[in-house]
């Protein structure tokens, strides 16, 4: 995408603090290229879990399935972390709960109404597992 390396300039740089609240730099390495990758994503920060939605059309996730290691740059201080990758639409429909547990507001952005009890509609959370897939990354 155009705007990457104005993101990656801009969580590198002394400006970091406009975005390192909900945008992270990863680092990961190529499964097939070896080569290093560098993707800013949106996350959602749970002690020392990082919770990063991805639509399935992207590819950069595909290098971490089955868990692989990566570097996490966080307000520009590096971290090492491993990445496991959640695909099956089930299993994506209850990281979404918890995920919309830890940050609500980001349920409109995956299209999911909210009922007053704080419960995601079924329908819109079964839609957004179709075509998502989280990343639970653990920094160590």
């Amino acid at each position: 995408m155009w705007y990457n390396p104005i993101m990656i300039w801009i969580l590198r740089s002394p400006f970091h603090k406009m975005l390192s609240g909900s945008i992270v730099l990863l680092t990961i390495t190529g499964r097939k290229s070896g080569r290093s990758i560098e993707v800013p994503v949106n996350y959602i920060r749970d002690g020392k879990t990082l919770w990063v939605v991805s639509d399935r059309q992207r590819v950069w996730w595909r290098n971490l399935m089955g868990g692989a290691p990566l570097s996490v740059m966080l307000a520009r201080k590096t971290k090492h972390a491993r990445g496991e990758v959640i695909l099956h639409d089930r299993e994506v429909m209850h990281a979404l709960v918890e995920y919309f547990k830890l940050a609500p507001h980001m349920a409109k952005y995956l299209k999911v109404k909210i009922d007053r009890e704080e419960n995601p509609n079924l329908t819109d959370l079964g839609e957004a597992a179709r075509s998502r897939v989280v990343v639970k990354i653990t920094l160590l």
